[in-house]
Order: C-alpha cells, then structure tokens, then sequence
C-alpha cells in the first residue's frame, strides 16, 4: 500500500534557510517525490535546484511541463510559472497571478489534492501573508496532511500563522524535525 509518497512545499520570503535545512535531512532512499514553490522574481534565473542538491541527498531540478514524476526527486517550479500535478506527471504553465505571485502556492497544493488525495502532505514555510492556506485546505479535504513551520522559527511568520489559524493542521513543526516526519510519513500507509 502506498504512503505518503506525494510532499508539496510552498515558502515565501525568509524560507530558502528552511528549506536547506529541511533538505538536508532527506535520506538518499525518500519514496516520495517533492514538489517546491518559492515566490521567486519572473526576472532573474532561479538557482533553487542547484541550492538543493548541494544540501541534500536528493537530485533537485526545475520542473518541466509533461514530464513524469518519479520518488526521490526534487521539483522546483520555475521562475514566473505555476507548476501543477496530474496523475503520473507535471504541468508547467504561465497562468494568471494568485496571490501576487507566479508561480503561487495555491496552485501546487489545490492540484496535487485533486490528483493524489490522501498520499499527499501539503507544507507551508516562512512568508507574508498567506498563500498556501487555501491549497493547504482543500489537500485537508481529501484527505491529506498538513505540516507548518514553527511561526516562532519561521524568519516571516504570517503564512504559517495563517494556515494555524485556518487549517486543522497535523504539525507544527521546525525545520530541522520535519524531514524526519515526512520520512515516516512515506512509510505510513495511506488508509
């Protein structure tokens, strides 16, 4: 039976630090694919994979429209593009802004519930205000799980704050202790 084998991760300003430090606790055998949404600028080229494979074990590249999703890889969703999930695969598009931003949060999480359910574990880091809380939401609604950084950890706490505030969320959590969560989590089979 499959664990929670789908782990979407959406962080804002001040979050790059928790995501390395989340990374870096990834063991080489995850059996979970990682999906990763930073605001980042349409206007600049991102760095974010290379930064995330030289901290972890995982390969880190930036996400590519139509290509398949395999366990033990990091995601990244390129500048000025949402990325979405579908059953099996990517979706990589220039749509409209959510939340002032593109790529958004809310996107990754909204269709990575729809496509995989209960399997996935929806993720929000340190930012402003709150994009991530709705997607986190709906991931609740079908079964999923929610983790939050620790507000008091996190260097802009309002997202966090935000999802605590609207989400029944499972864990609030540091940086540090949640790649070892999501790592039983992966092993946890899905009810």
């Amino acid at each position: 039976m499959l664990g929670h084998d789908i782990i979407v991760i959406g962080g804002s300003a001040g979050s790059i630090s928790a995501l390395v430090q989340l990374v870096q606790g990834f063991p080489p055998d995850l059996p979970a694919a990682v999906f990763v949404v930073v605001h980042t600028s349409p206007h600049f080229p991102s760095l974010l994979p290379e930064i995330l494979q030289r901290s972890g074990s995982l390969p880190a590249v930036h996400a590519e429209d139509g290509a398949s999703i395999e366990p033990g890889r990091i995601y990244v969703a390129p500048p000025d593009h949402h990325l979405l999930l579908k059953r099996e695969y990517m979706g990589v598009v220039f749509g409209p802004k959510e939340n002032r931003f593109r790529p958004a949060i809310d996107p990754l999480f909204r269709t990575a519930a729809l496509a995989y359910g209960k399997r996935v574990v929806g993720i929000v880091l340190s930012g402003l205000l709150y994009d991530g809380t709705a997607g986190l939401i709906e991931i609740k609604q079908r079964g999923g799980m929610a983790i939050v950084q620790d507000p008091q950890e996190a260097a802009l706490p309002s997202m966090p704050q935000s999802a605590i505030k609207h989400v029944a969320v499972d864990h609030i959590l540091s940086s540090v202790d949640m790649a070892r969560v999501l790592f039983e989590l992966s092993h946890q089979p899905v009810q």
